[in-house]
């Protein structure tokens, strides 16, 4: 994680193939797929072009509402996204907010940052699955 609170990984596969492997995990650990926005279709929509960029947006309410239990603001940052995109090579990438730095963001302390913590956990091995 940079000072940004992104975490970005490396995928062994194309953009298209690491969103496919990221849905399919998110389905078999029973987490919500709320919204998938394709920004590339859309620059093509007005006449303009963009490298594969994907937008998963995902989330399980068990997960994230401790969080905004303690403050409602974190709602903001929830549900969680990944955005799978390739760079001008052709190598994909997927990026994510990293949930102890949204934890910090908004000053949650105690259990609120214990939650973010298996949070930003789960969500590591949900990117490492659809990347490796």
């Amino acid at each position: 994680m940079d000072d940004s609170g992104l975490v970005t990984i490396q995928s062994a596969h194309s953009a298209a193939e690491t969103l496919t492997r990221l849905e399919a995990v998110l389905k078999t650990k029973g987490i919500q797929v709320f919204a998938r926005i394709d920004h590339a279709a859309g620059a093509v929509s007005v006449g303009l072009e963009l490298r594969p960029t994907l937008l998963l947006i995902f989330g399980d309410p068990r997960a994230g509402t401790a969080l905004m239990q303690a403050d409602q603001r974190v709602g903001l940052d929830l549900p969680l996204k990944a955005l799978i995109w390739e760079d001008a090579g052709g190598q994909a990438f997927v990026t994510y907010s990293d949930p102890r730095w949204i934890a910090r963001r908004h000053g949650l302390t105690g259990p609120a940052v214990e939650a973010a913590g298996r949070l930003a956990a789960g969500l590591e091995g949900l990117a490492n699955a659809a990347t490796g």
